[in-house]
């Protein structure tokens, strides 16, 4: 038996050598510049890691992350070994990954304007849970086999233990932590779950194969919602430690074909298509019966040339003229670019935008167009700048309004003489100013003494209201 058990811990050696650990494409070897001073705050079971100038949100951090360690830990019934939480302050990228080669979480300190991740949450709040719930489910896996090879091989034969685990479980059940432990989370998001909605309601319900693993002609939401409404589907109908039990299951020994699915099916008595279809079916009846009391707005049909057979998507209008507006096409045949369209279904490419930053934010006003771009500095990969991109629609010339600055939303006044952004500083200060949309120059800054975070904010008719959505005490105003 001790024989097996050390042939099993090789072959996850051998496999962990010829695997990356499961991380985000996220820049996890990039560099900060050296003058970065660093500092540090300790807690019983956290070092958290952080740049000068982020001290207070440090501290708040750090209490946050003990606060949650038990109830984080709670229905995996482990809890994990102390760990390092490193904030990356340079970046405007808002993101985080937790990873076990190195041991260790990285938090993207840039709270986020993107409506699928904005709840109500503070954004290293929403962190400290997600995050860290990864961080509790590698640590399950110190049982078993899996124990074995990691006290002979170390932290990459854990990572090479999760590889027979679906994404979808990885990251569905943190959505879903953060949900049930909060009182916002993704799962409460009405962004996170719109494709899985609209492709139920239109009655386009693929098999679980396609669910997981996409398609070049379809639109299939992503790991994250799948497994959010996976996980929680079984946690309610077997229990809060479900997921526990059938983890206990895998990890004892986790390298054979289909481990995770066998071990689902001898704990909860449901095989993974099965659970599929279940969920699949209750989502279903329950956004049906919702649409029934629901008064549909009327809206303005602008006919598309795309073709039918390739799923393509024309979001973020906004009008040009009474009878054309410009869009964001995007779709499994197109690269994302902006198309002006009009009433009798004429489509014109006008430009193709670089890496940008909140695609929603797409303004127009006086015959310009403005969006955000990401851009990475020359030599410091986590040092990520968000600059302010202007086009004129008749000339076509685009203009690099701002550089190395931290704008994380931007809005053009309807006569494009001035603009609202919302700026986000290393130290986690956040400001609505207005710019002189010819310059770029900051003509006013609003004071924010709460520092609360201003969210989408645009320019009302009269040029000089701006309407924002205010995130403040945990609540949208």
């Amino acid at each position: 038996m001790m024989l097996k058990h050390f042939l099993a811990a090789v072959l996850l050696l051998l496999t962990a050598c010829l695997t990356p650990a499961r991380a985000q494409i996220l820049p996890l070897l990039d560099q900060n510049p050296p003058s970065l001073r660093w500092y540090q705050v300790r807690t019983p079971h956290f070092q958290v890691l952080y740049p000068a100038g982020f001290s207070a949100q440090a501290q708040l951090t750090a209490r946050r992350l003990e606060q949650v360690y038990a109830p984080v830990s709670a229905s995996l019934e482990r809890e994990p070994r102390p760990l390092t939480v490193i904030l990356q302050t340079q970046t405007t990228i808002g993101n985080g990954f937790a990873t076990v080669l190195p041991r260790r979480s990285e938090f993207y300190t840039t709270p986020p304007q993107d409506p699928f991740l904005t709840g109500t949450l503070d954004w290293l709040d929403q962190l400290a849970i997600h995050e860290f719930r990864h961080i509790v489910q590698y640590d399950k896996g110190l049982q078993g086999i899996t124990k074995l090879a990691y006290s002979l091989f170390g932290n990459g034969a854990l990572s090479t233990a999760t590889i027979g685990m679906p994404d979808w479980f990885f990251e569905g059940d943190a959505v879903g932590t953060e949900t049930l432990l909060t009182r916002s989370g993704r799962g409460r998001i009405p962004n996170f779950d719109i494709s899985l909605r609209a492709n139920l309601l239109a009655g386009r319900r693929f098999n679980y194969s396609k669910a997981v693993g996409g398609s070049y002609r379809d639109n299939v939401p992503n790991h994250y919602v799948l497994g959010y409404f996976l996980t929680t589907n079984l946690k309610r109908t077997i229990g809060p430690a479900a997921w526990s039990q059938v983890l206990n299951r895998y990890y004892r020994f986790p390298v054979y074909p289909f481990s995770f699915s066998n071990s689902l099916r001898r704990t909860a008595g449901v095989r993974v298509e099965d659970l599929y279809a279940r969920t699949m079916s209750e989502v279903d009846s329950i956004w049906r019966a919702q649409q029934q009391g629901l008064q549909l707005t009327e809206a303005t049909s602008y006919p598309v040339a795309a073709d039918p057979k390739i799923f393509t998507q024309y979001r973020y209008p906004q009008y040009v003229t009474d009878s054309t507006v410009l869009a964001v096409k995007t779709g499994l045949g197109d690269i994302s670019q902006i198309v002006l369209l009009n009433k009798q279904g004429q489509e014109k490419k006008v430009f193709v935008q670089g890496l940008v930053n909140n695609p929603e934010m797409l303004s127009v006003g006086g015959g310009r167009a403005c969006w955000l771009e990401f851009r990475y500095d020359a030599r410091w990969g986590q040092r990520v700048y968000s600059e302010i991109r202007v086009l004129d629609l008749a000339s076509g010339q685009l203009t690099h309004l701002t550089r190395r600055s931290r704008y994380t939303a931007a809005a053009l006044s309807s006569d494009g003489q001035r603009l609202v952004a919302v700026r986000s500083d290393s130290a986690y200060q956040n400001r609505l100013v207005v710019l002189d949309a010819r310059s770029g120059q900051e003509q006013r800054v609003l004071p924010n003494p709460t520092n609360d975070l201003y969210i989408q904010p645009r320019w009302l008719p009269d040029h000089r209201t701006v309407a924002a959505v205010l995130l403040k005490s945990g609540a949208k105003h």
